[in-house]
C-alpha cells in the first residue's frame, strides 16, 4: 500500500506527480509547483490570484472528471477563492514572488506576433501539456499530430469568432498557428515555422 501523502501545487492547486513537477533555474525539479505554473525558476504568468481563479476556472470539466462533482464554472471559482489562501504562492509578499519573466516566453512573443497573421496578437503565453493540446490534422490525405505529448509548450489560445479560435504552440524547434472551431474540431496548420 502506498502511504506517500498527495501533494499539490502551490501556486493552481492541481496534484502534482513527478512527470509534472516544475524546474528550477538550474533545470533541477522544483517539489512546490507544477511545470504549468513554474518553469525555470520563474513563474509562467504573473496572476493575481483573482487572475488564477479566471485562468483555471475553464478547466471545471476536468476537475468534474477528477472528482465526479457537477460544478458549474462559478461554483467552481467559488471553491478555488476559498481553496487559493492556503497555498504558499497566494502568501508569499510581493517582493518574494519569482515573476514570470523568462526570456523564452519574451522570445516567443515577439517571433509570433512577428509573423503577421490577422487577427492573432499575443501577449502573454502558458506552459501547456503537449498532450493537451496535441490535435491530429489531416495533411495530403494522412493524419498527423506535430506535438509530442510528453513534452510542454509555451503557448495559448486566442478566440478568433464565437466558432473558431488559433491555437499557439512554440518550443526550441518550431512554432506552430493553428485554426479550429468548437472543442478543437477541424484544426488546421495555418503556420508552422522552424525556428
Amino acid at each position: 500500500m502506498n502511504n506517500e501523502k498527495q501533494t499539490f501545487c502551490q501556486s493552481c492547486g492541481m496534484p502534482l506527480s513527478a512527470e509534472i513537477l516544475g524546474t528550477n533555474a538550474d533545470k533541477s525539479k522544483n517539489e512546490e509547483y507544477c511545470i504549468y505554473c513554474y518553469k525555470d525558476g520563474a513563474f509562467t504568468g504573473d496572476f493575481t490570484m483573482e487572475e488564477m481563479v479566471e485562468y483555471c476556472s475553464m478547466f471545471v470539466g476536468e476537475y468534474n472528471k477528477n472528482t465526479g462533482q457537477s460544478l458549474t464554472a462559478c461554483q467552481y471559482k467559488d471553491v478555488l477563492r476559498q481553496y487559493y489562501p492556503t497555498l504558499k504562492r497566494w502568501n508569499l509578499p510581493p517582493d518574494a514572488i519569482p515573476h514570470a519573466d523568462n526570456p523564452k516566453k519574451k522570445i516567443f512573443i515577439e517571433e509570433v506576433n512577428a509573423l503577421g497573421i490577422p487577427g492573432v496578437k499575443v501577449d502573454n503565453l502558458f506552459v501547456l501539456q503537449g498532450s493537451f493540446i496535441n490535435q491530429p490534422y489531416i495533411i495530403n490525405g494522412n493524419e498527423v499530430k506535430l506535438l509530442d505529448d510528453s513534452e510542454t509548450y509555451w503557448g495559448t489560445q486566442i478566440k478568433k469568432s464565437d466558432e473558431q479560435c488559433y491555437g499557439i504552440a512554440c518550443c526550441d524547434e518550431y512554432i506552430l498557428v493553428s485554426e479550429y472551431g468548437k472543442d478543437g474540431s477541424d484544426p488546421k496548420v495555418v503556420v508552422l515555422k522552424k525556428r
